[in-house]
């Protein structure tokens, strides 16, 4: 479940060619936020990646498309958000990325959030810029490939970043519960950074 640094180091130097030549100093060398890429959110607000950066995150990647892998991803974070107190609630913020820029759109990103009842003030789905989408899947971790028929086959994982954007622990996603041991990493790290 949880990599190490070497890894995520590896994964922070296969992308660095793509990383804009001015790496921002404040952030950890092996923070996702080094990435420079605009992101479009559900109510069409126009945000860079890094404005994330602050607050535990648990990120992942999908497609509104989707009617399999993509609502487990969903439920799973939601299930995982049930398990936590009102306090842990309150200080942890999810955030979904299209693989799909093209045809999500603010309209289609907003209709999966009011059909899975999604709390807009901890949901942010958000649609990269084509061009971001790999780039941002690599310091991820996240493997997707289209389909003829316009799927998309990917990695379903819930990430844990902390407020840095540095990956604390992942979760393939199973089914609809979270993976007992990662809502321990979550609610230690959230109990860690209080």
């Amino acid at each position: 479940m949880k990599r190490g640094r070497p890894f995520i180091l590896a994964v922070i130097l296969f992308a660095l060619p793509a990383l804009s030549a001015a790496v921002d100093d404040n952030l950890p060398g092996d923070s996702v936020y080094q990435v420079q890429a605009q992101l479009t959110d559900q109510a069409g607000r126009v945000r860079p990646w890094r404005e994330l950066r602050g607050r535990p995150t648990v990120v992942s990647m999908f497609y509104a498309n989707c009617h399999l892998t993509c609502p487990l991803i969903i439920a799973n974070g939601k299930a995982l958000q049930a398990q936590l107190s009102p306090h842990e609630y309150a200080s942890l913020d999810f955030a979904m990325l299209s693989i799909d820029p093209e045809r999500d759109t603010p309209e289609a990103l907003m209709e999966v959030a009011e059909v899975h009842r999604l709390d807009p003030g901890h949901w942010h789905l958000l649609r990269p810029e084509q061009s971001d989408v790999r780039m941002l899947a690599a310091v991820l971790g996240i493997r997707y490939r289209a389909q003829p028929d316009g799927s998309f086959n990917h990695t379903s994982a819930l990430i844990l970043l902390d407020g840095d954007g540095r990956i604390v622990a992942r979760s393939q996603v199973a089914g609809v519960q979270p993976d007992p041991g990662f809502v321990v990493a979550v609610r230690e790290h959230l109990s860690a950074t209080r």
